[in-house]
């Protein structure tokens, strides 16, 4: 079997992560540029001032991804460049370079798929009061209708957010991210839900504007098993589904919230501060999503937990995602298992889960349409006599490959796949630790991109549509 000819194959990036020119030709300063440089935020002070320098050698990584054969390149735009104060005037410097890589894409046939929010907020709007103060909302959509104006032309794939349970839950509940908080369960439950109000009112007016593109928003996908048949560990992982999972796709792809979880939050005051009409723009907006993009790395292994939540260990290091932790709430903890792979950094390899959460997908949610938006190996890349021998990194996303074709086998509707990530970039906690890319970076000799193995072996999946996996 063979790729669908209308499945894009492709890879992804995202702003803060690979542009630097944090205040070249009149950006403003994100949450990102300020939070970066707190002692102790990020991995031995790194940041996005010059990240990979994408914002000036964009030509050259294009030209790289054209080489590739990227059919596709999903990159997100960074709101401060184009509307520096958040809500204000916009800054045609912004406006440009974005047109330039745009064109730069299309000049070499490759298909731009623009997320408009991967976590760098102007920071005018972090300091009041960031994704709970409703003037974000508002913003948010200004500034969405900027880019469909100045972009939609040329542009027809849209992602409005980009995970929003990770910027939400370790802005509020963790504190390893912008603004900082630590759990502060409240603000955390209204973020989410002025950032699917924002979605909601982007997705309309994008619809009103009759552009003919689609939109859609990215979720991480990570579907929660109970670790045994035990009634209390699928109890504990219906929860976490119920968290995890409905709370953000329900809103989008049905209209409204889950009803456990309101419960959940009527009982224990945790009910974000939302209006009738709000929550009427949010049902309104759902039929019209185009897609959802999933962004899978790893399931949960969930069991009850029965142990007494004592005070979180917030730290950036413990910020990782590996299993191990209790829940906001102390329902449930994740766990790892010894029948199970797993890598360097204690995230599990888990096609077969992969496959099964599609599964749990299409009968929650039917044939809604489909993007895997992220999905790759982060690792310390061997070095061979120059040559950069990421051999783990091919064999993780041929397996993840392999199971989407058995999805699209089944039915599952999927459009396309993004590996992450087109090129090492920078880690938001975690610096330049470990790699992501089909492209390497040199960092101690001028940036210098140089292709791995992986990159000529996605080339040849390109070309032969998968034939082989």
């Amino acid at each position: 079997m063979r790729f669908p000819k209308d499945f894009l194959l492709g890879a992804a990036s995202a702003s803060y992560q690979v542009e630097g020119g944090w205040n070249k030709d009149g950006k403003g300063l994100s949450n990102w540029d300020v939070f970066s440089k707190i002692p102790g935020k990020t991995f031995e002070g790194t940041n996005g001032d010059v990240a990979v320098d994408h914002y000036h050698r964009y030509k050259e990584d294009i030209g790289l991804m054209a080489e590739m054969g990227l059919e596709s390149y999903r990159f997100s735009l960074s709101w401060p460049r184009i509307i520096p104060d958040g809500d204000g005037e916009i800054n045609p410097k912004g406006i440009e370079f974005y047109n330039n890589i745009i064109n730069e894409c299309l000049k070499h046939g490759i298909v731009p798929f623009i997320t408009l929010y991967h976590w760098d907020l102007p920071q005018t709007l972090e300091e009041d009061g960031g994704w709970i103060n409703k003037r974000t909302v508002d913003a948010f959509v200004k500034y969405a209708n900027t880019c469909y104006r100045a972009f939609g032309d040329r542009v027809k794939h849209w992602i409005t957010f980009n995970e929003a349970v990770v910027f939400c839950d370790l802005g509020y509940l963790k504190g390893a991210h912008p603004p900082g908080i630590e759990g502060d369960v409240k603000k955390y439950f209204q973020a989410t839900h002025n950032v699917f109000t924002a979605h909601a009112r982007a997705v309309e007016d994008y619809k009103n504007l009759r552009q003919f593109g689609e939109i859609g928003i990215t979720h991480v996908f990570s579907p929660a098993f109970s670790r045994d048949d035990s009634e209390d560990n699928k109890l504990a992982a219906y929860h976490a589904n119920q968290y995890g999972m409905s709370w953000y796709y329900d809103p989008v792809l049905k209209g409204s919230y889950p009803e456990y979880v309101i419960k959940d939050l009527d009982k224990n005051g945790w009910t974000p501060d939302w209006t009738e009409e709000e929550l009427k723009i949010i049902e309104l907006a759902a039929p019209k999503n185009d897609f959802i993009g999933l962004n899978y790395y790893q399931p949960m292994r969930v069991v009850k937990n029965n142990e007494a939540v004592e005070k979180r260990d917030n730290s950036r290091e413990k910020s990782t995602g590996e299993p191990g932790n209790s829940s906001f709430d102390g329902v449930f903890r994740t766990v790892k298992m010894e029948d199970k792979k797993y890598t360097k950094w204690g995230w599990e390899i888990a096609p077969d889960a992969f496959l099964e959460g599609l599964r749990i997908l299409k009968s929650h949610y039917g044939d809604i349409k489909l993007y895997v938006t992220e999905n790759g190996l982060g690792d310390a890349d061997p070095i061979i006599e120059g040559e950069i021998v990421d051999v783990p990194r091919i064999k993780y996303i041929e397996e993840h490959l392999r199971a989407i074709k058995n999805a699209i086998k089944e039915g599952i509707n999927i459009k396309g796949y993004y590996a992450w990530s087109v090129i090492d970039l920078l880690s938001w906690l975690n610096g330049f630790k470990k790699q992501y890319g089909f492209i390497y970076v040199d960092h101690k000799d001028n940036l210098k991109r140089k292709k791995k193995l992986s990159f000529y072996w996605y080339k040849k999946v390109i070309e032969t549509r998968g034939e082989e996996i």
